[in-house]
């Protein structure tokens, strides 16, 4: 299955009665005319009777106000001057749509990939914004990933909308409360990796940003993350522990709902610094100033362990997180045993 965007140009007449003309379809025929083929013959290859094709071309030439061909007695038909300009003029269109035109069917067919992999995937995995989960998605079968904040993936998975869910915490007690409620329904837990959060900032840092009470400068833009995100509340509980009001920060209310999305609006001017992780920073030619390293964990019931694909979601998640710069695999729940 392929989908092939093609531009459009309609006539639309001045008669309601009268149907539009597609542009396109009529070039088509001055081209044959052009090249030396009857009317005859060219409304054959336009696929439109010959009474159809003088229909038409008399209705455009009503419309513009303008001839396209002139019709001499024994000797065919011929383009006029605007008859030759407008094939030129489409002809021009439509190469400078193909330069452009591949790049619109190549998004839509990947939106349209992802989208069946969400409808048919065997299991519904809700998770966090992260680059790496997202890659070992789109490698292991069976997988629809679903972006959500670590709080509603949590609440997914318990309320059993969601097979797998990816949540990452900064703080050893709220991990340890986290897991007793997981473990109360029967849910398993896998810390896979480490991560370093910290701020985005503009290259070079110019506004000199380092610590949470410089977000206290008004003149400095800051782009928040959505309620129910691990970074959100990251923020917030640091807020909290330093007595900073959240009004006072300039954009406290300005929320995006992913890292690449934080990073994109610095880059766009329309923030100085978010919250993010390291990798998303170093990806988009970002400054970064860390602030706390967390842990990211897969949990999924118990069911799911019986299927092969959930430890090789588990075990490529790991060896990415080792590769890349920001993160730290972890293997062994020894690793973060006080964040059980």
């Amino acid at each position: 299955m392929r989908i092939e965007a093609r531009p459009t140009l309609i006539l639309n007449a001045r008669e309601p009665e009268k149907d539009a003309i597609d542009l396109y379809w009529l070039v088509g025929l001055l081209k044959d005319i052009r090249g030396g083929s009857s009317l005859v013959l060219a409304s054959k290859n336009s696929g439109v009777s010959y009474r159809g094709v003088w229909g038409k071309l008399n209705q455009v030439e009503a419309s513009l106000g303008i001839p396209l061909i002139v019709r001499t007695k024994g000797h065919g038909s011929k383009l006029t001057e605007f008859g030759s300009f407008l094939c030129q003029f489409i002809e021009e269109l439509q190469g400078a749509y193909v330069q452009h035109g591949i790049n619109y069917e190549d998004t839509l067919h990947r939106e349209i990939k992802k989208y069946q992999k969400i409808e048919n995937a065997r299991w519904s995995f809700y998770s966090s914004s992260d680059s790496v989960i997202q890659k070992v998605v789109s490698e292991v079968k069976g997988f629809g990933l679903k972006i959500a904040g670590s709080g509603e993936s949590l609440e997914q998975l318990l309320s059993n909308n969601a097979h797998i869910a990816g949540y990452h915490v900064s703080d050893e007690k709220n991990s340890r409360v986290i897991h007793e409620r997981l473990r109360k329904h029967g849910i398993e837990i896998f810390p896979v990796m480490k991560r370093t959060q910290g701020f985005m900032v503009k290259r070079g840092n110019p506004l000199r940003i380092h610590a949470i009470e410089d977000l206290l400068n008004p003149k400095i833009r800051f782009i928040n993350r959505q309620i129910s995100s691990g970074t959100r509340l990251l923020l917030d509980t640091s807020l909290i522990e330093q007595g900073i009001d959240p009004s006072e920060i300039n954009g406290y209310l300005h929320e995006e709902f992913t890292h690449s999305a934080v990073a994109n609006a610095i880059l766009a001017g329309k923030a100085d610094v978010g919250l993010g992780v390291k990798n998303v920073a170093l990806e988009n030619g970002l400054g970064f100033v860390p602030l706390k390293d967390e842990v990211f964990f897969i949990a999924m019931h118990k069911e799911m362990l019986a299927h092969p694909e959930s430890s090789k979601l588990v075990r490529r998640i790991r060896s990415y997180s080792s590769k890349i710069p920001g993160y730290k695999a972890i293997s062994l729940n020894r690793q973060v045993e006080s964040w059980l």
